[in-house]
């Protein structure tokens, strides 16, 4: 269980090459929204200001320092795919997707390193996860940031090393090798906890625009998923794949998961709301190791990356408005594949290769990097993220079933680097 506790003595803060995330560069939020940021920011300074519980750093010094890249920690797209972060070994930067552009970063005097970053959509709530051979912060501890006021508002604190973070505008999820914590964004209060199996890659996801939120883990055994409604206080279990999970992503309204397993070939959807198989997509036939899974914000396509140097992108057959009648569809599974396939006449004669669905588009990735994918603001765009730096836009034709066009590519590690 985690712990609220006092901060080590204050470290050296990021020097900054810019200034701090103000007001104005904040997404525009509903009053709601922003009373509950107002709310949370309250919530953690009467935290701080108890000495039983932990003391605020003083705000950094400002200027820039001249420190270069050497290690690439984590990349990762904020909700919406607006924007992403980077986790480096100098300390964290944020960009803007569209257009691309670097918005501001914070560097660490002392080494500083970083291998957890995550946004709370564009506003200036941050969380950090120290890593690598000098870490700024113990990777056992999750540091809330507040880049407007440039310090750090609060702590938890495990006793082993944190895998992964995730946030919505009511909640912070951490997560651990087989324990996960949900905590009440407003006071930092644990309001559920979660056993699973042995989970080094962090996998959980929670869904961002339902009222009543929706969290999708591993689950006990190997191919197993946890999907928990908070609201109405359910669990439902989805034996998803024979093999351990690899990977899984959650729609944004959270009433659909798609998951892969560690053989990489299979992309399966399934309803969070009763565990219903709705479809079943089709990467490859080799092995591959599947690195990310994302929903566009309807849910009518799907992309993945994986280390076969492909992105595909795949068009969703899923009846989100009518699931009621799916689930009392006899034989639902066996309906769709046949629907879905025009050599269904001969399924069951022929392997089950041949009557699957496959990508309505491709992308060819440069080198052999790991990748991971959002869907852009445009219709029919794509965003590709790479640990080598990569920045990629493109664009597919669902009609054409050709390769993607490529938009516009940028490196930003080199870009840091000119800097």
């Amino acid at each position: 269980m985690a712990t609220v506790s006092p901060l080590p003595p204050p470290v050296q803060h990021p020097n900054t090459s810019s200034p701090p995330m103000l007001q104005p560069c904040v997404e525009q939020l509903n009053e709601q929204h922003k009373q509950q940021l107002q709310t949370q920011e309250a919530a953690v300074v009467q935290i701080d200001n108890d000495p039983k519980q932990s003391h605020l750093n003083p705000c950094p010094t400002h200027g820039f320092i001249d420190k270069s890249i050497s290690t690439l920690y984590r990349i990762s797209f904020n909700q919406n795919g607006s924007c992403f972060a980077i986790g480096t070994d100098c300390g964290i930067s944020v960009y803007s997707c569209d257009p691309y552009c670097e918005m501001f970063r914070r560097y660490f005097g002392n080494g500083g390193g970083i291998g957890i970053v995550e946004m709370l959509f564009r506003s200036n709530i941050l969380v950090f996860v120290g890593n690598g051979d000098n870490p700024q912060y113990h990777r056992n501890k999750v540091i809330i940031w507040d880049d407007h006021q440039i310090r750090c508002i609060g702590e938890l604190r495990f006793r082993s090393a944190v895998r992964g973070v995730r946030l919505r505008r009511d909640c912070i999820v951490v997560i651990l090798e087989q324990k996960i914590f949900i905590y009440n964004f407003a006071d930092l209060k644990l309001v559920h906890q979660i056993e699973t199996i042995s989970n080094p890659k962090g996998l959980c996801e929670i869904s961002q625009t339902a009222v009543s939120p929706v969290l999708v883990c591993p689950g006990l055994q190997n191919g197993q998923v946890r999907v928990d409604h908070f609201t109405s206080k359910r669990t439902k279990f989805i034996f998803a794949h024979d093999s351990r999970i690899a990977s899984f992503a959650l729609s944004h309204e959270g009433n659909v998961l798609a998951t892969a397993s560690i053989k990489g070939t299979l992309i399966r959807i399934f309803s969070t709301q009763d565990g219903t198989l709705l479809q079943e997509v089709r990467r490859g036939a080799d092995r591959a190791e599947i690195h990310s899974v994302s929903f566009d914000p309807t849910a009518q396509w799907l992309a993945v990356s994986s280390d076969k140097g492909t992105v595909h992108v795949f068009r969703l057959k899923v009846n989100l408005g009518n699931q009621d009648k799916t689930r009392t569809t006899p034989n639902f599974r066996g309906t769709l594949a046949a629907a879905s396939s025009p050599l269904s006449f001969i399924k069951g004669v022929l392997p089950k290769y041949f009557s699957s669905e496959w990508s309505v588009a491709q992308f060819r990735l440069p080198g052999d990097s790991e990748f991971i994918v959002t869907f852009g603001h445009e219709k029919n765009t794509l965003l590709i993220l790479g640990l080598d730096g990569s920045f990629i836009r493109c664009k597919f034709d669902p009609s054409s079933g050709k390769e993607m066009t490529q938009m516009e590519i940028h490196n930003f590690l080199k870009s840091e680097k000119a800097l």
